[in-house]
């Protein structure tokens, strides 16, 4: 499949990708496009919402109507979808009710493998019309604009890690890292997965196999951040599907098995007056802007963990020395070990930020780092030396937090979070770590069986 220009006339079969408001009233005309998928992006980075009919949608939309209400308990669930109680924004006391959803018509879209059907993001609002401010989409919007007010734009780029398996087994059960040839049903996958994306309107700038067993990973273009967090929706979606029409299964666990750790590495960097503020010049220091970025981001992650690694499998990610998950809130030069990465050259130059999971979702692990990274700004904080040996034996900085527990209790009563995310935020995304630590504090594991069923 070639990339094609959505809003171009080509017949219902043609039509894919992202699509301009004009080009999407033609073709619910033609009656190329009958259903809409009105989604919003959950507190885990699902799309969730409801199809519905093309005509409704466009009446809804054209005179300025939320084109949808769902239950607000989206945006106060877990990965079970089990409806909890605790949270300010809904709950068994408020009967469940209803947000309204607002269409975001930039993010119109067609994707290919579902024809007749369109794509739209959302944002839930209140039957007043306000915001919801714990909505994902919104938590980043409000960063966004934070870094604006300083005078800055953020360009992303992200690079995403997940292990493709039959049933529950990786497709593949060796090191695969940089391979070019493999097995039919992993080779087959990709060449779907790579023409599908663009396709839906989702470029892709590489693909490859990682180390661990099944591992695949997919890197993407720089571009704005919203745009960048809304494909990884899509995105994330496609691959699913593509998985799930093969027979296969694409996790996105940060520790799927024991000794493999899957990642959501965040490529990101500053641009001031349309040029990079972190551009740099062989032989020189980096520029202060990059310098408080990185002070900013050792301070500030470790305030911010539940925001980027919300589960508590998302910390055994951390556990193993050497796997290129990092251990210690440190940064250095091309160094794969360490929290934050300073890579590219001149004004490519930009940060990677290595901490987030597979199973983070993007808006909220992007606006952590800028929330942290705004902080560096406005308080001028000065940086430590960078890590210039082994990452993993720098016992000098502090260590990543080891459990959700642990994170929470820094989260909770941070001063830093509460400025930057407001105390409404805080506390949602604190009952939902608490929701995950107790469900995970009530199972009894096949490792406790394993261990102690017939020797204790």
């Amino acid at each position: 499949m070639s990339t094609r220009h959505a809003d171009q006339d080509r017949g219902p079969s043609r039509l894919a990708g992202r699509i301009s408001a004009d080009a999407f009233h033609a073709a619910v005309a033609r009656e190329d496009i009958t259903t809409v998928m009105v989604a919003v992006p959950d507190m885990l980075g699902r799309l969730k919402g409801k199809r519905l009919n093309a005509l409704i949608f466009l009446d809804r939309l054209d005179n300025g109507h939320n084109v949808s209400e769902a239950c607000a308990y989206i945006l106060a669930t877990n990965v079970g979808m089990d409806p909890l109680g605790g949270f300010d924004l809904t709950g068994w006391d408020k009967g469940f009710q209803d947000f309204g959803m607002v269409a975001d018509p930039e993010t119109l879209r067609v994707l290919p493998y579902m024809p007749g059907l369109a794509l739209v993001h959302c944002d839930p609002v209140h039957p007043d019309g306000t915001h919801l401010d714990v909505a994902p989409r919104r938590m980043l919007r409000t960063q966004l604009d934070r870094l604006a007010e300083l005078g800055f734009e953020v360009r992303l780029g992200l690079e995403s890690e997940f292990v493709l398996c039959d049933g529950r087994e990786p497709v593949v059960q060796h090191n695969l890292d940089y391979a070019l040839d493999h097995p039919p049903a992993l080779s087959d996958f990709l060449r779907y997965l790579e023409d599908a994306l663009p396709e839906a309107g989702v470029p892709i700038e590489a693909t490859k196999t990682e180390g661990a067993s099944g591992q695949v990973e997919i890197t993407f273009p720089y571009g704005p951040a919203l745009r960048a967090c809304d494909d990884y929706t899509v995105y994330k979606q496609t691959v699913q599907h593509l998985a799930r029409r093969q027979g296969l299964t694409a996790t996105y666990m940060a520790a799927p098995f024991t000794g493999t750790g899957s990642g959501l590495h965040l490529h990101l960097s500053l641009w001031h007056d349309g040029a990079p503020a972190f551009a740099t010049v062989s032989g020189e220091e980096l520029p202060e802007t990059m310098r408080h970025s990185i002070a900013g981001l050792l301070a500030g992650l470790p305030h911010l963990a539940p925001l980027y690694a919300p589960n508590p499998n998302s910390y055994k990610r951390y556990a193993t020395a050497h796997s290129f998950a990092p251990q210690y809130l440190n940064w250095g030069h091309d160094n794969r070990g360490c929290a934050v990465r300073v890579t590219g050259h001149g004004d490519g130059t930009h940060l990677e930020i290595r901490l987030p999971g597979a199973d983070a979702n993007p808006y909220l692990a992007v606006t952590a780092s800028l929330a942290a990274i705004v902080h560096g700004l406005t308080e001028k904080l000065t940086s430590p030396d960078p890590c210039r040996g082994d990452a993993y034996a720098d016992r000098q900085t502090p260590r990543v937090p080891r459990d959700l527990a642990e994170a929470l209790s820094s989260f909770g009563g941070s001063s830093l979070a509460t400025s930057s995310l407001g105390d409404e935020v805080v506390r949602h995304y604190t009952i939902s770590a608490e929701a995950e630590i107790a469900e995970h504090r009530s199972q009894v594991t096949d490792v406790e069986r394993e261990r102690g069923f017939d020797r204790t």
